[in-house]
């Protein structure tokens, strides 16, 4: 007689799953997060732009707390064939990007050559910047990388 007790395990089992499964399918597929550097080269990939020679840490001026959350690196493909140093500032969410982002600009001024062809990308939490004029196809794919890596801004 072992099955007699094994049944009600069993159903009780299968209500635990269907309910957890209910559960899950109410609440719906999480919204998503803001991509770490790897995430960021991973959609840049996407697109067709490489990276190479990082450098965390460095703003590009002598902003303590921008330095925080700068990454240089440069990056080229699509039209771009030259690579080109481009920094991104990731905040920790979207509260620091809203009070930390324009103070990229004025930390700009320190490493671009000519402010009218400066180049700026600001999907939430990123601040994305660079000496200009960046290519249109090159620019479309930052873009396209950076709002993705970006998910719903933190």
């Amino acid at each position: 007689m072992p099955y007699r007790r094994i049944a009600p395990a069993i159903a009780g089992l299968l209500a635990l799953c269907l309910t957890v499964s209910a559960c899950g399918a109410a609440g719906g597929a999480p919204s998503p997060t803001p991509a770490d550097f790897a995430g960021i080269v991973e959609q840049l990939a996407k697109v067709g732009i490489g990276v190479e020679n990082v450098v965390s840490g460095d703003a590009g001026c002598s902003d303590p707390t921008l330095a925080k959350t700068a990454i240089a690196f440069d990056a080229k493909g699509l039209d771009e064939a030259t690579p080109t140093q481009i920094r991104v500032y990731i905040f920790a969410d979207r509260d620091a990007w809203q009070r930390l982002s324009g103070s990229v600009a004025a930390c700009a001024r320190s490493y671009v050559t000519d402010e009218t062809t400066y180049e700026s990308l600001a999907p939430s939490p990123f601040v994305v910047s660079g000496q200009g004029p960046w290519p249109k196809k090159f620019a479309a794919g930052l873009k396209t990388a950076f709002t993705a890596a970006a998910g719903t801004g933190g």
